[in-house]
């Protein structure tokens, strides 16, 4: 993995997003370096946290390529190319728990960087 991506879980902690997670999957994704995924507490936090992160990402160079679930924010995506960002709220995480789904990729926590 070629960037920091605790930068994203730092501007969803800022805006009170939790049990974030970082999924290193660039050895089994042609495309993408990285998932991102936390939990909001209700929606208006969702949409919040990812316009902050949106501001920020861009400030720190990164391109939004994609943005789902902008109106429907029970699961707000934020796509970076190398990066896919998900903010979830509690049950829509619980649902399509992705971190099962990529369960081959390695977390990644700013500790083991």
């Amino acid at each position: 993995m070629h960037t920091d991506y605790t930068l994203f879980q730092g501007w969803l902690e800022e805006k009170n997003v939790t049990d974030i997670q970082i999924i290193d999957i660039s050895d089994i994704s042609v495309d993408m370096e990285a998932f991102i995924i936390g939990t909001a507490s209700n929606e208006r936090l969702a949409k919040a946290a990812a316009e902050f992160v949106e501001e920020k990402a861009e400030l720190a160079g990164f391109t939004l390529r994609g943005r789902e679930g902008r109106h429907d924010s029970k699961w707000i995506l934020l796509d970076f190319g190398e990066a896919v960002v998900h903010i979830f709220q509690e049950e829509e995480r619980r649902n399509y728990n992705l971190e099962k789904l990529w369960i081959d990729g390695k977390i990644i926590t700013k500790e083991n960087l």
